[in-house]
């Protein structure tokens, strides 16, 4: 099904109730439908269509709520995004978590109505999420555009009385606590573990302990200035999150992207997506208590690391994206000296794959552990390595391609049994799939302009790319000045987390920290 039948086949089934826009250009198709039929709406793309749920924008204008629901599907399909919109008085929309089964969309709803204060009718648990209910009060609504900073804190009022949500109430059971305060560089989460025993029965995980408010510092700010918030929230994936960013303001600003900044856009985000996966290789060992793999994984990293920042000037590529392409050029030597750096650690990476293949007191622990289903991954529409080790394949490289991604052969890696040796396995996989991009990458660099001129204006637009854990969506919103008016930023991690506790419960407590690695999760990408 491409862009045009779906177009078809939307206004077909609900006549004068929902109109489409199709645009050719970006492979999207726009519908804008009446506030009764967005359920069935997004229940037909998402179930029927088999479309993936991307993530729920909100938009506060001057005299009415503007809410975008996401969906992206294979290459032909293309994106579909659902648009209802209501006077900002009446701020009650359909949950399409209740009313069309997209569990996927939990978290955007809950994140909405803490948010903005906008009501998803029948969602059975609003509140309490980005914003504490014992550090704040329900109905802050800190993302709305007359909230008073001063006011909110010189009125706070946190509830003294809350407490953690229980579920379990047998006789012997009980809670085990873990966080939200740890040592070292971990971040800020808190999970709870109910048990009446060894196993885990439930687990919850309380997120945003110090949630950055970056969509809204990007408020009134030119795109160059938010550029550094895109890069600097989540700074281990830092070049995958500003070349999301940058597409949008290039796809609103009608700016095309030289070919020689394309190339080394995706030679970069190739040595990011290697340097993460080698990281978080090096957590999986370690969370096993493997101290020598650990040691080499870790040093492994940090080669790749000195890599980029050889080649780039900083180790994790801050600085290097713009608007238009890139800051600076880098040349095509220097990248292949890069390549050949990287190539020897490659190899080093595969002879630790094959050593832990064999080791038997490895796999024992992370075999049939933290398991996700296929069926469970859909449903959330998971994303990244997550999502192709419980065989739910869908690579935006591959599915809606950007930077000229549709050249290069590679294979995107997936496994079936969704358990943490298969996320591994995937990792593994994907490291030499990098490498066999970059080397085409290489390969194609002529030499020629980096950077195109941009001319801002007002529009909006989604940019989106494949992130080392999974896709990431940046939507920008620029006025008539050409400032950012709204900024939301979708990401991997947040989507990952949904579905956490259904791979650590119903396994025993030992293997919570082996699961967890296995996530390769991000606080920071939630605290943004």
């Amino acid at each position: 099904m491409n862009g045009v039948e779906l177009k078809d086949r939307i206004e077909d089934g609900w006549p004068g109730r929902a109109r489409c826009r199709f645009d050719a250009a970006r492979r999207v198709n726009e519908v804008t439908c009446e506030r009764a039929a967005l359920a069935d709406v997004c229940r037909r793309i998402f179930h029927e269509w088999d479309f993936s749920f991307a993530g729920l924008i909100v938009e506060e204008g001057p005299d009415a709520w503007r809410l975008r629901y996401v969906f992206y599907g294979e290459r032909d399909a293309g994106w579909v995004h659902v648009l209802v919109a209501a006077p900002l008085a009446e701020n009650a929309f359909p949950s399409v978590v209740v009313e069309a089964g997209i569990y996927a969309a939990d978290w955007h709803e809950r994140e909405a109505e803490d948010l903005f204060g906008v009501r998803f009718e029948g969602h059975p648990r609003l509140g309490d999420f980005v914003l504490h209910d014992d550090a704040w009060q329900e109905s802050v609504e800190p993302m709305r555009r007359g909230f008073d900073a001063v006011a909110a804190m010189r009125n706070r009022r946190p509830d003294a009385d809350w407490r953690p949500q229980r579920i379990l109430q047998e006789p012997g059971a009980f809670v085990m606590p873990i966080g939200p305060k740890f040592s070292g560089v971990t971040e800020s989460v808190h999970f709870l573990l109910e048990t009446v025993g060894e196993d885990v029965i439930r687990s919850s995980t309380r997120l945003f302990y110090k949630w950055r408010a970056v969509e809204k510092l990007a408020e009134g700010k030119t795109p160059d200035e938010v550029l550094l918030l895109a890069e600097r929230f989540a700074a281990t994936t830092a070049f995958a999150h500003g070349l999301a960013y940058c597409q949008a303001v290039e796809s609103i600003a009608g700016a095309d992207v030289p070919a020689r900044a394309c190339v080394l856009r995706v030679f970069l985000a190739e040595l990011e997506r290697l340097r993460q996966h080698a990281g978080a290789i090096q957590e999986i060992c370690e969370s096993t208590a493997l101290v020598v793999a650990t040691s080499q994984a870790g040093i492994l990293e940090e080669e790749l690391l000195r890599v980029s920042g050889n080649l780039a000037g900083h180790r994790y590529l801050f600085g290097l994206l713009t608007p238009g392409g890139l800051a600076c050029d880098l040349p095509t030597g220097a990248c292949r000296e890069a390549l050949g750096a990287a190539r020897a650690v490659l190899a080093r990476m595969r002879s630790l794959d094959d050593e832990l293949r064999i080791s038997s007191s490895f796999l024992d622990r992370i075999e049939e552990v933290g398991v996700i289903f296929p069926q469970v991954a859909r449903a959330y529409s998971l994303v990244g390595p997550v999502a192709r080790a419980s065989a739910f394949v869908r690579d935006l490289r591959r599915v809606q391609p950007y930077s000229g991604y549709e050249s290069y052969e590679f294979d995107v890696p997936s496994e079936e049994e969704g358990d943490g040796y298969a996320r591994l396995r995937v990792l593994f996989a994907e490291a030499r799939q990098s490498m066999r991009i970059m080397e085409q990458a290489v390969d194609a660099l002529r030499e020629g302009e980096i950077r195109a001129p941009v001319n801002l204006r007002g529009g909006a637009a989604l940019g989106a790319v494949e992130a080392p854990r999974g896709a990431a969506f940046h939507w920008v919103r620029l006025d008539d000045g050409g400032r950012v008016s709204r900024y939301h930023i979708i990401t991997p991690s947040f989507v990952n987390w949904h579905s956490f506790h259904l791979a650590a419960e119903k396994f025993a407590f030992q293997d919570f920290p082996i699961i967890l690695s296995t996530f390769d999760l991000s606080v920071a990408e939630n605290d943004r």
